[in-house]
């Protein structure tokens, strides 16, 4: 289907006192504010019926700021829609018309099943051409968006040359037997038009949602309550070979939020998760997306390593609250940062603040705001030497010292440029 979306937006208009200030200068005191009724274009599949309710599967970039939404059927028939739900980390949102008509539903097929090569049909509305149809092949499947972009990266993609456009985002993408294999999202171009390189959610991606949104009037994600990375050579040296870890997969815990389910089952910074229930953890973007898809409330078994050792923890994922919430408990989240080894390229990277060449510990990488650790006011480049009164000799010996205990405080000794300061950090 077609939708049509009117977004309002606010601006100011300037106010002159004469043609001339218009081109030379801007009016004190700013202008009256207006509201703009600024068009959209999108496409949008039918999924579901219940009584005269129908609903729609669609890009949250499509409909999610919209004031009114407009669906218009291949037949020219159109229809008020509401907007039932947004999933911003996946791309995706549902809206919702009513009507005792007629209204032919789309069949989902299983992403799953997808080859590279298989043929592919891409419908949609690009430019305002309503119900194109373009034909091309799966390019690549399990493509990822750069963490960081504007893109949702709470998802894989597929990859395909089938003509996507504007006005294609949010339309079918379908394989040879007319089932629903994707939901096109995005297009890499230099232009903003085809370059035979476009990208869609798979389906299998967005039957939970879908069932969400219709059920709960929202997409519920698990959360664990950890800041994760990947233990990795180029950003974190050492960190495997000190910490005893596998040379490949798995998840470093750097930090954990006080109070979370990760803190109650008893995971702690520094631990390293590779496995949950049956599932091996490739990276930190796995364990991100095995966590945020368990059922909250259902409990599930972490399999990490600490000290060498290998520890089971079973806890019961809880509800993803939104980013803003998650942001705004920041105070509780321990320590705070992100520490790592002294290495030669690290001494080579802070020539300037001229290292000693036997120097012992571990140098803060990142300071979170707002946590215990940017309130105790440390710094990017300082070197933790000792905790409490036991010398700091890699992250081993860090997260083993701020862990292994029930202490409330660390008194921390830290180089500082040249300068070596007492910092009390508070748990």
């Amino acid at each position: 289907v077609q939708i049509n979306t009117i977004d309002v937006v606010k601006g100011q208009v300037p106010q002159t006192q004469s043609p001339w200030d218009f081109f030379f200068q801007p009016s004190p005191g700013g202008g009256e504010e207006r509201e703009y009724r600024q068009p959209g274009l999108g496409s949008g599949v039918l999924v579901r019926r219940q009584g005269d309710k129908v609903y729609v599967l669609t890009n949250n970039h499509v409909v999610g700021e919209a004031e009114e939404i407009m669906v218009q059927l291949y037949d020219d028939r159109q229809f008020e829609a509401k907007l039932v739900g947004t999933d911003p980390r996946r791309d995706l949102a549902v809206i919702v018309f009513e009507t005792k008509e007629e209204i032919p539903l789309a069949l989902l097929g299983d992403s799953d099943k997808l080859q590279v090569g298989d043929l592919v049909l891409a419908v949609g509305n690009p430019f305002g051409f309503e119900s194109t149809i373009t034909s091309g092949i799966v390019s690549a499947l399990g493509r990822k968006a750069d963490q960081g972009s504007f893109l949702a990266t709470f998802t894989d993609y597929i990859q395909t040359d089938a003509a996507i456009n504007p006005g294609n985002s949010g339309g079918a993408l379908v394989n040879l037997y007319g089932e629903v294999v994707g939901i096109n999202t995005w297009i890499a171009s230099r232009t903003g038009s085809y370059a035979g390189l476009g990208f869609a959610v798979p389906i299998n991606n967005a039957k939970q949602d879908i069932e969400d949104f219709i059920t709960k009037g929202r997409v519920e994600y698990g959360w664990l309550g950890v800041q994760i990375g990947d233990a990795g050579e180029q950003l974190y040296p050492l960190l495997r070979k000190n910490m005893d870890l596998p040379e490949t997969g798995g998840a470093f815990v750097f930090n954990i939020f006080k109070g979370s389910p990760a803190q109650k089952a008893g995971i702690r910074p520094g631990d390293f998760i590779f496995q949950v229930n049956d599932v091996s953890i490739e990276d930190a973007d796995h364990l991100t997306h095995v966590v945020g898809n368990m059922p909250p409330g259902d409990p599930s078994s972490f399999e990490v390593i600490r000290d060498s050792n290998k520890l089971t923890f079973t806890t019961k994922i809880a509800i993803r609250q939104e980013d803003k919430e998650i942001t705004a408990q920041s105070k509780n989240l321990w320590p705070g940062m992100y520490v790592g080894n002294i290495t030669d390229e690290v001494r080579k990277a802070l020539s300037e603040s001229k290292l000693p060449a036997n120097l012992k510990g571990v140098i803060v990488r990142y300071v979170l705001e707002g946590t215990p650790a940017a309130i105790a006011d440390f710094k990017p480049g300082d070197v933790i030497k000792k905790i409490n009164d036991g010398n700091i000799l890699n992250t081993k010996t860090f997260y083993r010292a701020i862990t292994a205990d029930t202490s409330k405080e660390y008194t921390m000794l830290v180089l500082r440029g040249e300068d070596e300061i007492t910092v009390g950090l508070k748990k």
